[in-house]
């Protein structure tokens, strides 16, 4: 399932245009993305928690030439899912 699909399915529930669904789902990934650069939690009830966390400097090898990288510590997304969805996935 893709961002489209998404649109389509939020199109069939609230039947308005596909136009405004294809909006609305664009709006709540904006919405989570910007959120998340700030450094803040989105929280779902019943789907998860997405989150930042700071991955530490490490010292990796370039498979091609052998030579090793330094890769600097960096902010990465996470996502925490809720027991809720880890049940319906079972």
């Amino acid at each position: 399932m893709n961002k489209q699909d998404i649109a389509e399915k939020v199109h069939g529930v609230l039947g308005t245009t596909k136009a405004d669904a294809e909006r609305a789902v664009e709006a709540m990934i904006e919405t989570i993305v910007g959120s998340l650069k700030k450094n803040e939690e989105v929280s779902i009830a019943g789907l998860g928690i997405f989150k930042t966390k700071m991955r530490a400097a490490r010292v990796a090898r370039n498979p091609r030439t052998g030579a090793t990288v330094q890769v600097p510590s960096m902010r990465v997304p996470k996502f925490q899912p809720a027991k809720a969805l880890k049940e319906a996935v079972r």
